[in-house]
């Protein structure tokens, strides 16, 4: 046990989001003397930690840490993984305040109350208590605040803190509407030190369809980074959209249905202006085209109101009347009864539903439908988790199980890599090497651990860079 006399200024807990993609919890400790007076205690994300049930045990568990004697807590984007237990964590004592961007803020709302339906459907099938309820939910936005990106913003701790004070700046990751990188500066006021750490949150797999591109980080001395795709590549830009133009007009050639699970925050909208794209430029048939997701449909609207985040080609193409997300033949489905008459539509045709790892959602009623059926293909647009259901098509499985109905897998199962969200594995060695020269340290997290460790070494072959795979819940003085 270390003396706590000793104990850094300035120290950063990885508790869970190691050895998963999924359930971002990590937290910053700045200042205090560790006897008179706290640290500032700073969380940054708290997500769900997903597989193939959206309740994993480890959601379940108490958080390794005092919610009450939190500070604050920064989101660095709305993804269920990055949000999805902070509802628990008010729920069980934190009082601080929550800060994002505004775009993440309105984002959660919907994500949030998403997932309280699932989270209690499922906690009745199980038999269990939901992780929480409707109240904990509402009791969540009154402490949350918004801060722009680049602009630098002063926190200090609350009662019992120490009087010293953290600059925080955000910058755009690029990943999803609204995504931020999160640096924290820190000047002791006894040496005049100063540190600063940047948590990457999901990097973007710039440059996108729609989305600006991932900023640089300057001067950061330690680094907290995600490791998705840390060992492997996407396809090319040109090998990506072909292939979908591909998949689309095979799956019309033979009559069928394309089923493409998505995640409704960005791949949604991704994939509606690359159909936009494909059928404004004649490149496949136009066939009805369905956007099964309310959860979807909202967030659509969010990306509407905010297309000042969108890069300077899809701004052009918006300022000579190009309307992104409608084209001929695009439904939005947002109640039960509109997405049920899907199934009476006749000849081939495109449904887009979440979730995007077929782990919940409305894709599992269609899939039900279409598993079976040879003219039909299922296309994964990006990364699949370990234990999910979509995992399981992805990797070949020809006899599934939903809802209790048993299915032979006669589809055909494809994978495009290259629509995903995230950057894969060059880029993100890429993105370190532009700020190596100020870097001491570099985290590796986000990721299952064949990919976080390969990360972390190839940062250290490539770049000579200090990176590594950091242990549950152990403290790493800066």
């Amino acid at each position: 046990m270390k003396n706590k006399n000793s104990k850094s200024p300035f120290n950063v807990t990885f508790f869970t989001g190691i050895g998963s993609v999924t359930g971002a919890n990590f937290l910053l400790e700045v200042g205090g003397d560790a006897v008179l007076t706290q640290p500032l205690r700073i969380l940054v994300d708290c997500g769900l930690t997903q597989g193939e049930k959206i309740a994993e045990d480890e959601n379940r568990k108490p958080f390794a840490f005092d919610p009450a004697s939190m500070d604050c807590l920064f989101v660095t984007h709305a993804h269920l993984d990055h949000v999805g237990r902070i509802p628990k964590l008010v729920k069980d004592g934190f009082k601080g305040i929550i800060y994002s961007t505004l775009e993440t803020k309105e984002i959660a709302k919907f994500i949030l109350d998403d997932a309280l339906g699932l989270l209690t459907k499922e906690a009745a099938h199980e038999g269990l208590e939901p992780l929480y309820g409707p109240e904990d939910v509402a009791a969540v936005f009154p402490l949350w605040k918004t801060i722009p990106y680049h602009e630098a913003t002063e926190i200090r701790g609350g009662d019992g803190a120490s009087s010293d004070k953290v600059s925080v700046y955000l910058r755009d990751a690029g990943h999803i509407l609204g995504s931020a990188m999160i640096q924290f500066t820190y000047k002791n006021p006894v040496s005049g030190e100063e540190k600063n750490i940047v948590f990457t949150g999901d990097l973007g797999n710039s440059p996108t369809p729609l989305l600006r591109d991932t900023e640089a980080i300057t001067g950061a001395e330690y680094l907290v980074m995600e490791s998705v795709y840390g060992d492997r590549n996407h396809e090319p830009k040109d090998e990506r959209d072909q292939k979908f133009r591909d998949i689309v007009n095979d799956t019309i050639k033979r009559g069928g249905t394309l089923l493409i699970p998505t995640f409704s925050v960005e791949r949604t909208q991704v994939i509606l202006y690359e159909l936009n794209e494909m059928v404004e430029h004649n490149l496949v048939p136009s066939v009805p085209v369905f956007v099964d997701s309310p959860l979807a449909i909202k967030v659509t609207d969010i990306y509407k109101q905010s297309t000042n985040l969108f890069n300077e080609k899809v701004q052009s193409e918006m300022r000579a009347g190009d309307d992104l997300f409608n084209f001929p033949k695009l439904q939005f489905t947002l109640d039960a009864n509109s997405s049920r008459s899907i199934d009476y539509v006749k000849g081939p045709k495109i449904i887009v539903a979440g979730s995007g790892m077929s782990s919940g959602g409305r894709i599992l009623h269609h899939e039900t439908l279409y598993l079976a059926d040879p003219n039909c293909t299922v296309l994964f647009v990006g990364y699949q988790s370990a234990g999910t259901f979509g995992r399981r098509l992805a990797d070949g499985a020809k006899e599934v199980n939903i809802a209790g109905v048993p299915l032979n897998v006669e589809a055909k199962i494809e994978t495009i890599y290259g629509y995903s969200s995230h950057k894969d594995s060059d880029h993100l060695v890429e993105f370190v090497n532009t700020a190596k020269d100020t870097l001491k340290k570099i985290f590796v997290v986000m990721g299952e651990p064949k990919s976080s460790l390969f990360l972390a070494q190839k940062i250290r072959d490539q770049l000579g860079l200090d990176a590594l795979y950091p242990e549950k819940e152990k403290e790493y003085d800066l």
